[in-house]
């Protein structure tokens, strides 16, 4: 009696205890009691489906994303040296100023030209980089990553030696392991009074390397500098000075620094301008796909509208009894409002733990997966890596469940505010 007294005695603040029992009576309601448990049941599954989708999506763009930065961006540098500069005797010097500049890891001149390779099974293009032996040390992408033979020895001899480090996919093309001869042919040999002529030499594979790419692990060779300077015809000079940073995000803005430690004539680019339509296309790819899903969560939290324009109809009479007894337009607008909201809330809430723990266990479920099927889910030659990645962002979790809060409760206030201004005589007249 106390609480049904409620809306006549002393006006209980907003959300209070009654309206929250009310809100939560009616969510519990049987079918026979006038309730829409079953739609209740559906708006609640197809909310927490939609925000677990988008999560799971997310954090698997996020870790594909991430991945893909942090391989290519430790296989690859991320400052780029060219232009007259090169051209210098004192290149070494350059290379040692340009590694004193504060957030610089790491300065290398790099040679990087085509070049065909001809194993005993099959003829394959390959892209040849030639580096000094302790800037192959410290691409730890490749060192860390020897999968047969040994770096020992990289590097010496005469020339740097006739000793190269293949990409694992590409000795398997090719037929060839450690210890093996490797015929490489250069299109770009040494110049002659009738042109450039072919260069072709027979090297010996010191190591093969993954480095969890297919595009690196199938194309790239390294050999020394001084090698890749007499094989490909440089003279003294090299292609490029690769720099690494500390920070790749900020790579931009160090440039200005870089360009002044080269030395005039000094052209310097960044990763981002160098991939510039890829990494584009990643951020729209991403933005896109968060707008699409973020649409599912919209459409998933209109089926409360329908769940609740039931719910009023069905509980017309007790509406009217209720402002018949005392209770405003405002507490009927709010126990309506929570009845709504909480099926926003809880879907939302199971929807960031199922998500979430797909996020954190992709790795798993991948492996059941293709267990269970006996296919392979995530092709390496097609996306790249070896496994599906994900990288869960808490913060970008919070913005969903935000998002999917706001829009449950965006969706609740129509057949909330329709059953606050329901007039108590039109209600009763014909009960």
């Amino acid at each position: 009696m106390s609480q049904a007294a409620a809306p006549t005695g002393t006006r209980a603040p907003p959300f209070g205890a009654w309206e929250r029992m009310l809100a939560g009576r009616y969510l519990r309601a049987k079918r026979s009691q006038g309730g829409v448990a079953l739609i209740s049941i559906i708006s609640f599954v197809g909310i927490m489906l939609a925000v677990a989708v988008l999560i799971v999506v997310m954090s698997v763009m996020n870790g594909f994303r991430a991945e893909l930065l942090g391989r290519i961006l430790g296989f690859n540098g991320h400052v780029f040296v060219s232009g007259a500069v090169l051209d210098r005797p004192d290149l070494d010097a350059v290379s040692a100023r340009i590694a004193r500049v504060p957030g610089v890891t790491e300065a290398a001149p790099i040679i990087e030209a085509q070049a065909i390779a001809m194993g005993p099974n099959q003829i394959s293009g390959a892209l040849v980089r030639g580096l000094r032996t302790q800037d192959l040390a410290a691409t730890r992408i490749v060192s860390g990553n020897i999968v047969g033979g040994s770096l020992r020895g990289f590097g010496e001899g005469e020339y740097g030696g006739d000793g190269v480090v293949v990409g694992q996919r590409l000795a398997d093309q090719l037929g060839v392991k450690p210890g093996d001869p490797l015929t490489l042919i250069s299109p770009s040999g040494a110049a002659t009074a009738f042109g450039g002529t072919p260069q072709q030499k027979t090297y010996t594979v010191m190591a093969t390397f993954t480095a969890g790419m297919s595009q690196y692990d199938q194309a790239y060779v390294f050999m020394p500098l001084s090698q890749a300077q007499l094989f490909f015809g440089r003279d003294n000079g090299v292609d490029a000075i690769e720099i690494k940073v500390a920070d790749p995000d900020q790579a931009g803005a160090m440039k200005g620094a870089i360009a002044q430690a080269a030395g005039p004539g000094a052209i310097v680019t960044d990763w981002t301008q160098r991939d510039s339509s890829f990494w584009g296309a990643l951020k729209v790819e991403r933005n896109v796909m968060r707008l699409i899903l973020g649409l599912l969560i919209v459409i998933a939290a209109l089926n409360i509208i329908s769940g609740l324009v039931m719910l009023v109809k069905n509980k017309t009479r007790d509406i009217a009894i209720l402002r018949t007894i005392g209770a405003g337009q405002g507490a009927v607008l709010r126990i309506f409002f929570m009845a709504g909201a909480a099926i926003g809330a809880l879907g939302t809430i199971a929807g960031v733990l199922v998500g979430a723990l797909v996020a954190v266990y992709i790795g798993p479920l991948q492996s059941f997966v293709e267990w269970a099927t006996g296919q392979n889910v995530f092709s390496s030659d097609v996306y790249f890596l070896s496994r599906l990645p994900a990288k869960v962002d808490w913060a970008e979790v919070t913005g969903i469940a935000i998002f999917s809060l706001v829009m449950s409760c965006l969706w609740t206030l129509p057949p909330a505010w329709r059953a606050s201004r329901l007039d108590p005589v039109e209600a009763l007249r014909y009960e």
